[in-house]
């Protein structure tokens, strides 16, 4: 069964899986520990923070291991704002940062703090003076902080205290500016943490960012292993209780068979990176190519060029997301899906909401190293009969005179307790029944309908033109 979800997890590299083995029989021992045992595990742990470190590209002693790259992000942030608490508590993220940085940024606007989130463009890229402009828009700053810095304006208490920004993004792809966005921060005074779980196994973030996080599993390292790098000269205060491990950062004894394993196939990944990319590429290439020629009304997001080599994500219209992740299970193929459209969580991907694109029947496809042409083109076969099935399955719920009704140049569709994509299945029925220039109201109360009835509009060249309450209306053109 081909396994297209190595965004989520990927599969154990070959030499993560060697040095695992090894280091349960060598490194077992407490690293911490003066004996025998003791020192041949601090050997082990020493040379694999060394190895992550050239690969992150920061010196050894700015980097720590944590249980997960999630534990990283939140240790990072609260840390930073901790470290920084009397230049300001103003906290800046794009729109787009994973569950793990908004879910501690509401904690930390809960107990006082100030958040701005910098939008992104229909692609999911921030534009970095968007984000420079937000920067300044808590107040004056402090003394600049991270690599070599130095000076920077007067400190005030309205500043911004950190800024956050993943270098690519998890759901679709994009790769964010951060060089760009780190000048900006640089020249602001404010430290910049990025997240860089899905692009470190390609490669060194550039810019001069302060802090980074990521996590094994995503580079096929094992589960439960994170890495946190601070740099010299960012201030920075642990949260919480603490001991003498790991900087005092990330307390409690070291998972070492795990940590060498993971810096291992850090290692291996990257020195195969140049080369799977040129190879995973063109299979994405032709996924996008290929997706919307094959299935109708399907919208291909991210960005098409400064996107990540191995990722693809689609939404099709007119089909259920979770439906369709189960259909292609039953045939095989192992995808997700950016959307959290489903019966079991029925608010629609912050990602896709913040693009403007469709969030319904959304498939994301993450190519792990060593998918073959021939894995891509049984999926691509599969795909458009798949769609087929799940699109026919709500044929059933499609609006029917009982729902639509109104004068000729006006039309209102009752959607009320329909969940997506019923809304605008049921809004494509009716919008021919009204004449060009004509409206349709959709009653919805789906939270879903908000992005995804906008989202048809693009597609289809209708007008939107907004919604009060749950009535959102289209003129025909």
């Amino acid at each position: 069964m081909p396994y297209f979800d190595a965004a989520s997890a990927a599969p154990l590299h070959p030499l993560a899986r060697q040095a695992l083995l090894a280091a349960l029989d060598e490194g077992w021992a407490d690293p911490a520990r003066l004996h025998r045992e003791g020192r041949r595990a601090r050997l082990l742990l020493d040379a694999a923070r060394e190895t992550a470190a050239e690969a992150v590209g920061c010196r050894p002693d700015e980097l720590v291991f944590t249980p997960s790259g999630t534990h990283a992000l939140h240790t990072a942030v609260a840390g930073a704002l901790a470290g920084r608490r009397r230049v300001g508590r103003h906290l800046v993220v794009s729109a787009v940062e994973h569950s793990a940085v908004l879910h501690a940024a509401a904690h930390h606007e809960a107990a006082g703090g100030t958040v701005a989130e910098v939008p992104v463009d229909r692609t999911g890229r921030v534009v970095a003076e968007e984000f420079a402009e937000l920067l300044r828009t808590g107040g004056p700053t402090a003394p600049s902080e991270g690599r070599g810095t130095a000076g920077g304006p007067a400190s005030g208490g309205g500043a911004t205290a950190l800024a956050c920004l993943q270098s690519a993004n998890h759901e679709v792809g994009t790769v964010q500016p951060v060089g760009d966005v780190a000048a900006a921060c640089r020249e602001a005074g404010v430290p910049l943490l990025v997240d860089a779980a899905q692009s470190l196994p390609w490669g060194q973030v550039g810019g001069e960012w302060s802090m980074l996080a990521a996590s094994a599993h995503k580079w096929g390292g094992p589960s439960g292993v994170g890495l946190l790098a601070v740099r010299k000269g960012v201030r920075f205060a642990p949260q919480g209780p603490g001991d003498e491990r790991e900087s005092g950062r990330s307390p409690g004894f070291e998972n070492l068979p795990a940590i060498v394993a993971a810096a291992a196939s850090l290692r291996a990944v990257q020195a195969e990176a140049a080369a799977e990319a040129e190879r995973l590429r063109p299979l994405v290439d032709r996924v996008r190519r290929v997706v919307p020629e094959a299935v109708p009304d399907v919208e291909v997001v991210g960005d098409p060029l400064r996107r990540l080599p191995h990722l693809v994500t689609f939404s099709c219209l007119y089909a259920d997301g979770e439906a369709l992740l189960h259909a292609l299970d039953a045939v095989g193929f192992s995808v997700s899906s950016g959307s959290s459209c489903t019966s079991s969580t029925l608010t629609p991907s912050h990602v896709l909401r913040a693009m403007g694109v469709l969030s319904e029947g959304n498939v994301r496809l993450s190519l792990p190293r060593g998918t073959t042409a021939r894995e891509v083109d049984a999926f691509l076969d599969a795909l458009p009969g798949v769609v087929r099935s799940v699109r026919g399955h709500l044929a059933p719920h499609e609006a029917g005179p009982e729902r639509a009704h109104g004068e000729a140049d006006s039309l209102t569709v009752d959607a009320l307790g329909k969940r997506c994509p019923i809304p605008v299945i049921e809004l494509a029925k009716v919008i021919d029944r009204v004449p060009v220039g004509g409206v349709v109201t959709v009653l919805s109360d789906d939270e879903a309908a908000g992005l995804d009835i906008p989202a048809w509009c693009h597609m289809r060249d209708q007008e939107y033109l907004g919604a009060e309450g749950t009535a959102y209306r289209v003129r025909r053109r």
